[in-house]
């Protein structure tokens, strides 16, 4: 394949995981459902306190740290799509380390930002839980399932080691 057409796969994938991080789709874990819910009530109350007590300078203010907080969660999830659009798509450095620094409850777009790479997709598009595999030079591989997009379980494999030839 050439390099433009691997560059667009990439640009393609990427857009796919953004899109599991939470664009769109309905998530079974309670507790992101309820930050669903909660995250943009707590920004309507504090508009609403803001003009009650400062008027409308306060919900400008308000307004503005809220666009500040969403402009920098779209930054950071842009730039680290950014830097795993131009890396081998399920490639890592070292499988053992990632699985070290892994622990449960960690988002999709940490781990990616940690591999700096897409993970390998296991299972089909779109069904939890979602299985990726990212795999390193010494062809052990780390696989890990993710439900709701947060990590549930995480699995380190390793190619057995050929046997030393015996010393005369």
């Amino acid at each position: 394949m050439s390099g433009r057409g691997a560059g667009a796969a990439a640009r393609s994938d990427a857009l796919r995981i953004a899109h599991s991080l939470g664009a769109g789709r309905g998530c079974e874990n309670a507790a992101m459902n309820a930050q669903k819910i909660l995250v943009p009530l707590a920004g309507i109350a504090a508009v609403a306190l803001a003009y009650r007590f400062y008027g409308w300078l306060g919900v400008a203010a308000i307004v503005t740290g809220l666009v500040m907080w969403l402009l920098l969660h779209f930054t950071r999830m842009m730039n680290v799509l950014k830097r795993a659009a131009n890396r081998p798509i399920g490639h890592v450095d070292s499988a053992v380390m990632l699985n070290a620094k892994l622990k449960p409850g960690m988002t999709l777009l940490h781990v990616i930002a940690m591999t700096r790479a897409l993970g390998q997709l296991q299972s089909e598009k779109n069904v939890q839980p979602e299985v990726f595999r990212w795999l390193d030079a010494t062809d052990s591989h780390v696989t890990c399932t993710f439900v709701g997009g947060k990590l549930a379980d995480h699995v380190l494999w390793r190619p057995a080691e050929p046997e030393a030839p015996p010393t005369p």
